[in-house]
């Protein structure tokens, strides 16, 4: 996910758009830069290629906010076929199983404490749709933890294991999300755990549609990125899933992202 800060520039009448989405941008240590070959993997794979970066851990980070680890690109890909649109919600191939099922989250001390409370919102906003999936908040021994990362990114997460668990890590660069009220890192952080349970962005087909800029196609991907049926058609601003979010903008499920959520879980 990425965010948006808006400034006016009175005397020209014009805006300046700065985007941090699930791959943010911020104030980092210096981080390798991805090999042509590297490149070269990631788009065989599927996915965009643009604007990759790399974690402090050696991974590359793809689409803003996806996590892809050097034994994930030396994979053969296994390129199935599926429908491309337009905004509608999208899934992955693989989803979390063992229905219906509690799914523990931890926090990092290394995040600052009011985290806490924002991922207390965002899991809330889970179970709220009462679905076969919950969320539960605790302090150790969790499915997915939410650590302190670092790079050219703001938040990054991974997709459901062929076995049917939840990714189990998301990566929260703080240092990029200073400032920001509740109310947005709740989103960013429930956009993150969306990617840990099987969703895609929405706008996957066309980051710009949310980030602005030239157009990107993330790509299907091995993962897969498959139409969820129900959802909407036409491009759709306010949904949890999309690529970017504006700087201070708070983002709960729209009616789309419930019918997504309840189709799936």
């Amino acid at each position: 996910m990425r965010m948006t800060h808006l400034k006016m520039a009175v005397a020209v009448a014009a805006c300046v758009v700065m985007l941090f989405a699930c791959r943010k941008n911020g104030a980092t240590e210096p981080i390798a830069a991805p090999s042509d070959e590297a490149l070269s993997k990631i788009n065989a794979l599927g996915f965009s290629n643009k604007n990759v970066s790399m974690d402090d851990e050696g991974n590359y980070v793809v689409e803003g906010d996806i996590l892809l680890s050097q034994a994930e690109l030396d994979a053969v890909p296994d390129m199935q076929f599926l429908r491309v649109g337009a905004e509608e919600q999208y899934r992955t191939y693989n989803l979390v199983t063992r229905l219906p099922r509690v799914i523990t989250v931890s926090i990092s001390s290394r995040l600052p404490s009011s985290y806490v409370a924002a991922l207390d919102v965002a899991l809330a906003r889970y179970n709220a749709e009462n679905l076969r999936i919950s969320f539960q908040r605790v302090s150790s021994g969790a499915d997915i933890t939410i650590v302190k990362g670092n790079g050219n990114f703001l938040a990054s997460a991974g997709f459901p294991t062929s076995s049917g668990d939840p990714y189990s890590q998301v990566k929260v660069n703080s240092n990029a999300l200073s400032g920001q009220p509740q109310g947005t890192v709740a989103s960013v952080l429930a956009h993150e755990l969306g990617h840990c349970v099987g969703f895609r962005h929405t706008d996957y087909m066309d980051r710009s549609y949310s980030c602005g800029g030239q157009p990107v196609n993330e790509g299907a991907s091995t993962v897969g990125a498959v139409f969820i049926p129900g959802t909407n058609p036409d491009p759709d601003p306010n949904s949890w899933m999309l690529s970017c979010i504006g700087s201070g903008q708070n983002r709960p499920f729209n009616a789309n992202d419930k019918i997504a959520l309840g189709y799936l879980y």
